[in-house]
């Protein structure tokens, strides 16, 4: 109750020295997850190249199936007109025309689908590239058809080249360092202070402070098992996408093996079919057949060509 001389002051300093053995870990953590979100970010961007490629390719296949279709459809609406001529002749049936003008119809409804399949890609690759609506990308020529390799290497550079892998890994490893540093956090913590104070009367204490927790009961199971918990649910997920890799380019090596061999068979019957519809129209040209019979052999090579260049796209 006496009067204050001073006024009171207290102080004190303290630290944690869990804090300075978790440092590495939670580190490490860190680090981890950082490398983690820039794999991801540039898987992303792997993809969207990769998405870029198959739109080209889309693209360059519309094009051949376009003006395949196209000549079709030119070459139907001549003979349409050339049969308009010959009825008003009285040299035709009228069951005749009304069989040039289905053909006719079906050839120009398949060369407008292929034109807005091929519209459609444009404008899907341009969106993907980040250009406007109305750009003009020049897609290359399509590369040479090579020999099916082995899937068994393939697997193993996908193994240790995939990016979203690596980004597996590294969140596996920063998982991994959250668990031990919950691991850590089951023994008992302890915290160090240097204490100083002055009260009203001008008397002065220093001291020192150690304190413990003691995790009697709990030992931080409960966080322990979560964090357990995540990093194998992690290993299962980096293991599942091992398999899925796998299977993907076997199927993949699979489906490119079976589409060469049904390339080669298609173009085995094109090549001889070509010069069979060259040599109907030249005799269908001199009168030697009727013309119906050269457009039919031209109709069966233009179906041949179209399923050609879709094995080739494909």
């Amino acid at each position: 109750s006496a009067p204050g001389l001073v006024d009171a002051i207290a102080g004190g300093l303290g630290i944690d020295t869990a804090s300075l053995y978790m440092r590495p870990l939670r580190q490490r953590a860190a680090r981890a997850a950082s490398d983690q979100v820039r794999l991801d970010l540039a898987w992303q961007e792997w993809q969207t190249a990769g998405q870029a490629r198959l739109i080209a390719a889309r693209v360059r296949g519309l094009e051949t199936i376009w003006r395949i279709a196209l000549e079709a459809s030119l070459a139907a609406d001549d003979a349409l007109d050339r049969t308009l001529r010959a009825v008003a002749r009285g040299d035709l049936s009228a069951n005749d025309l009304e069989a040039r003008r289905i053909a006719a119809a079906d050839a120009g409804d398949r060369a407008r689908t292929a034109e807005r399949d091929l519209f459609a890609a444009r404008f899907a690759l341009n969106a993907v590239l980040g250009l406007s609506p109305d750009a003009l990308v020049m897609v290359e020529a399509a590369p040479v058809h090579g020999s099916v390799p082995d899937p068994a290497p393939l697997v193993e550079r996908a193994y240790a080249q995939r990016i979203d892998l690596a980004a597996l890994r590294a969140g596996y490893d920063s998982q991994d360092a959250s668990l031990r540093v919950a691991l850590l956090q089951q023994y008992p913590r302890l915290n160090l202070s240097l204490n100083a104070a002055r009260d009203t009367g001008a008397v002065r204490t220093n001291g020192v402070a150690i304190g413990f927790d003691l995790p009697l009961w709990n030992r931080n199971r409960g966080a322990i098992a979560v964090q357990d918990a995540t990093r194998e649910q992690l290993r299962a997920e980096y293991e599942a996408r091992l398999f899925t890799i796998r299977s993907e380019v076997t199927t993949l090596i699979a489906a490119y093996r079976i589409g060469l061999r049904q390339r080669d068979a298609l173009e085995a019957q094109v090549t001889p079919l070509r010069q069979t519809v060259e040599a109907f129209e030249r005799a269908g040209a001199r009168g030697d057949i009727a013309r119906v019979t050269a457009e039919t052999a031209r109709q069966a090579l233009t179906d041949k060509e179209i399923a050609l260049a879709v094995l080739d796209q494909a």
